[in-house]
């Protein structure tokens, strides 16, 4: 049986396991909300960690709080926001709608070690929650937790990704490959060219999330309840934000209508929106991959990917485009969540939104599931599959698409006769134009030159 402490709050004794930091109303969560066994995100608990040492440092400049206390409380985030006591915040994602669960975890704990600290009483509310609410505290840590993902883990790995996809595109600009829509031959394309439109889904992505990322830094601290800032100074969620930015390098800013951003959650909606379009690009450069890693006999076989692992129990040699597949389920993964934000993001009644812990849970899980994917698709796909030259060589020698570039010489009906001819027969498309045409063999050659055609 655990051993307990008697804590109490505004409800009453409540008993505490012994070795917990927290408090009574943190047991009250844990055992009204058995729910998952999933808890809020470790970056989440950072940002909360990391917002409550600058109010704490904002509050005794303004002499809204003793300068030990303060000093006191600081120290002890700083130490959660490093990863210390990770294992202090067993509320369950799925609780309170505003996440205050969550943020008195956070106010105990910190009550807790500042208390242990100073060899006196500190109070969670009137000391750690000063000038707070959990309406205006959970969504600005949701936003820093996001901003910090973005530009630290999102962005970094999609830059990685598009460098390695832009190599790999230089350098197979001189390849041939049959180009292919509604999954049907089509007229040449360079490979390094079809690597290129990859690289752009990329680069538009990037700029997407960049583009967000401002309005991710107006955050709604110092709005308190319901927005108007009852109980709080009127500079402090100023000098919050000079304190954020010496601790993470990011210019927050308060929000100039704080309640907009207590209400409704409209910047979390738009950068799920914008991490969906990036799972979507994602998921057809993995199905483009495993497209043409297909076969190796039977399918397209244009490309091998790495051998990783064995890729059945039961068939002796089979190897499986297992990265690709990972993204894809990745990409699903994300875009789901994506559904659960925006339900979430307008079920903001009134004042308030109450559904922040699914918010931060869904979007966290995102950035770091997709900054992990991009990873490895960049080492173990994009940069280390081989082309299989003899492959795209025969495949392009039989396509009869190529006789397009002949339209404007003997029309499209001629041309469509030749082609069904050459589909029929299995006979390549030069033969038939030789055959059928007044063209000599110098310009059959130069009008169906593969490479020409891939860049006419």
């Amino acid at each position: 049986m655990t051993d307990t402490r008697v804590e109490s709050d505004s409800m009453g004794d409540m008993q505490v396991p012994v070795q917990a930091l927290y408090g009574a109303q943190t047991q009250r969560a844990v055992l009204n909300f058995p729910i998952s066994g999933r808890h809020m995100p470790a970056a989440f608990i950072r940002a909360l960690a990391q917002l409550k040492a600058a109010c704490a440092r904002a509050n005794a400049a303004l002499g809204e709080l003793d300068a030990q206390v303060a000093q006191a409380v600081a120290e002890a985030a700083d130490s959660v926001a490093a990863g210390a006591h990770a294992e202090q915040f067993p509320v369950d994602v799925f609780q309170t709608g505003s996440g205050t669960s969550s943020n008195m975890n956070m106010n105990e704990v910190l009550a807790h070690l500042a208390s242990e600290q100073l060899q006196q009483a500190v109070h969670p509310n009137d000391q750690v929650n000063r000038g707070q609410s959990s309406n205006d505290v959970i969504p600005a840590g949701l936003q820093i937790a996001l901003a910090l993902e973005v530009r630290n883990r999102v962005l970094p790995a999609l830059a990685y990704l598009s460098q390695v996809v832009e190599s790999r595109a230089e350098e197979l600009k001189q390849v041939i490959k049959t180009g292919r829509t509604h999954l049907m031959d089509a007229m040449p394309i360079s490979l390094g060219d079809e690597l290129d439109n990859w690289h752009r889904q990329l680069l538009d992505n990037r700029n997407r999330l960049e583009d967000a990322l401002p309005r991710l830094l107006e955050l709604p601290l110092g709005g308190t309840a319901v927005g108007t800032g009852i109980n709080a100074h009127p500079q402090m969620a100023d000098m919050a934000c000079d304190q954020l930015h010496k601790a993470t390098g990011l210019r927050f800013r308060p929000c100039k209508q704080p309640g907009s951003r207590i209400a409704a959650q409209d910047v979390s909606v738009e950068v799920s929106g914008h991490l969906r379009t990036l799972a979507v690009s994602l998921m057809k450069i993995a199905n483009d991959l495993r497209w043409m890693n297909s076969g190796p006999l039977a399918g397209l076989a244009e490309i091998e990917l790495e051998a990783l692992q064995p890729g059945s129990s039961i068939m002796p040699g089979k190897v499986n485009p297992v990265i690709p597949e990972a993204v894809a389920m990745v990409c699903a993964e994300v875009m789901g969540r994506d559904v659960s934000v925006g339900i979430a993001g307008q079920s903001g009644n009134f004042q308030l939104n109450v559904m922040l812990p699914l918010l931060a849970d869904a979007l966290l899980s995102n950035t770091e599931i997709l900054a992990n994917a991009m990873k490895l698709l960049a080492d173990r796909a994009v940069a280390s599959f081989r082309v299989n030259q003899n492959k795209l060589d025969d495949a392009l020698a039989r396509n009869p698409i190529l006789v397009t570039a002949l339209n404007a010489l003997i029309g499209y009906d001629k041309a469509a006769a030749i082609a069904k001819q050459a589909y029929k027969e299995g006979r390549p498309i030069a033969e038939l134009v030789r055959e059928q045409t007044d063209l000599d063999e110098a310009q059959i050659a130069q009008l169906l030159d593969p490479a020409k055609l891939a860049r006419p």
